[in-house]
C-alpha cells in the first residue's frame, strides 16, 4: 500500500530536492567522496490517473485494522465536496465506522487536515486553483489519489447573453449591471478571478461580490427568470448547467487554468490508521454523469433542494447498487 508524502508545491510541478552530503575526509590528503544523491519524490499534479493504486481493501465488510472514528472536511459552498464527503459517510457508517463531517471554507479545511483535526478531504483542486493552500500545507498532508480528471473553473453568463468572451465583458458591464457574482471569500476560484481574471481583462470597475455559493445560485436563477443578464463565477461539476441555460465565456488568455484534477488528501499518518479506508479512498472514482446526477439529486430543487444529503445519497445508491461493490474491490 502506498504512502505519498506532500512536498511543498509549485503551480504545476512539486519539484524534488537533491540533497547531497559528503564523507568526512581520512586524512588532510584524502578527498571527501559525496554520498549518493538521494532524489526525492517528484509529483506532478496535472497528471492523474483516477484508477492508479485500485485495489481490493483488505475488509470489504467492515473497518478491519482501522481506527474506527473518522473527521471528513468538506468545502463549503462546492457540491461536488458535499456529495463526494457524504457518499463515504454513507458507506462507512454501513461498515461499522463512526463519522463525522465538518463543513469549512477551503482554506480552513486544508489548514484542519493538516493540523490532524479533520482526518482527509475529497476535494483538493491541481494544479492551479488549490496551489496555495499546498505551498503552505503540503507537507503536513498525504496524497491519497485522484478522483475526477474534468474539473474547470469557468465564467458563466445565461445562454442569451451578448457576449461570448470575458475579453468582451469590461466593453459591455453596463449590460450586466457591472457586476460580477462570485462565491465564498476564501474560496479558490475567488482568489483566482481577483488575481488573474479581473487585472488581465480590465474588470476592475466591475462590482466583484463574494458571499456564498448558494447566494451566488439565487443570484443566477433569479437574473434568468427575470431575463437578465447575469455573469457568474462557476465551476465543472456543477449541476447548474443541467438546471439553467447557461453557458460558459471563452476565456482567451488562460486566466481560469485548464482542466483541473480533484485529489483527496489525509492528515499526516493517515494511511497507517485507516489502511483499509486509505485504500477504499484511492479507490474512489466518479465519471462526470454519475456526479451530476447525485449532485442533481442533492441540490436541485426538483429533489432534495440541499436539505437531506442522506436522503439523496440512498436514493443515488439505489439506482447504483454496484457502486459500493466496486469501490470496495477497486474496479470503479
Amino acid at each position: 500500500m502506498r504512502r505519498s508524502r506532500l512536498f511543498g508545491a509549485t503551480s504545476a510541478l512539486l519539484a524534488g530536492a537533491l540533497v547531497l552530503s559528503a564523507c568526512a575526509p581520512d586524512d588532510e590528503n584524502d578527498v571527501a567522496e559525496p554520498e549518493e544523491e538521494e532524489e526525492v519524490e517528484e509529483v506532478d499534479w496535472g497528471e492523474c490517473d483516477t484508477r492508479e493504486g485500485a485495489a481490493a481493501i483488505p475488509d470489504p465488510d467492515g473497518t478491519g485494522e482501522d481506527e474506527t472514528e473518522v473527521t471528513i472536511g468538506i468545502f463549503s459552498g462546492w457540491d461536488e465536496s458535499y456529495a463526494s464527503v457524504h457518499l463515504f459517510e454513507h458507506v462507512l457508517e454501513d461498515m461499522g465506522y463512526t463519522v463525522d463531517t465538518t463543513e469549512l471554507e477551503a482554506g480552513a479545511t486544508y489548514t484542519g487536515v493538516a493540523r490532524g483535526d479533520i482526518d482527509f478531504t475529497t476535494d483538493g483542486w491541481l494544479p492551479v486553483t488549490h496551489e496555495h493552500y499546498l505551498e503552505e500545507h503540503g507537507d503536513n498532508m498525504e496524497s491519497l489519489g485522484c478522483w475526477y480528471d474534468n474539473a474547470k473553473l469557468t465564467f458563466a453568463v445565461n445562454e442569451d447573453a451578448p457576449i461570448d468572451s470575458i475579453d468582451e465583458l469590461a466593453e459591455h458591464a453596463d449590460e450586466f449591471d457591472n457586476r460580477i457574482v462570485g462565491i465564498e471569500p476564501g474560496a479558490g476560484l475567488t482568489s483566482t478571478t481577483e488575481e488573474e481574471v479581473i487585472p488581465t481583462y480590465g474588470l476592475e470597475e466591475m462590482e466583484f461580490l463574494t458571499s456564498s455559493t448558494p447566494a451566488m445560485l439565487s443570484e443566477l436563477q433569479s437574473s434568468i427568470e427575470a431575463d437578465e443578464n447575469v455573469v457568474v463565477t462557476l465551476w465543472h461539476p456543477h449541476w447548474a448547467y443541467d438546471a439553467f441555460p447557461i453557458r460558459d465565456l471563452e476565456d482567451p488568455e488562460g486566466t481560469l487554468g485548464e482542466t483541473e484534477i480533484i485529489y483527496n488528501f489525509g492528515r499526516d499518518g493517515f494511511e497507517e490508521d485507516y489502511p483499509n479506508l486509505a485504500q477504499m479512498v484511492r479507490n474512489f472514482v466518479m465519471e462526470p454523469d454519475e456526479l451530476a446526477e447525485l449532485e442533481r439529486i442533492m441540490f436541485s430543487e426538483d429533489e432534495y433542494d440541499g436539505d437531506d444529503h442522506e436522503a439523496a445519497v440512498a436514493d443515488w445508491l439505489e439506482d447504483n447498487p454496484e457502486f459500493v461493490e466496486d469501490l470496495k474491490a477497486g474496479t470503479l
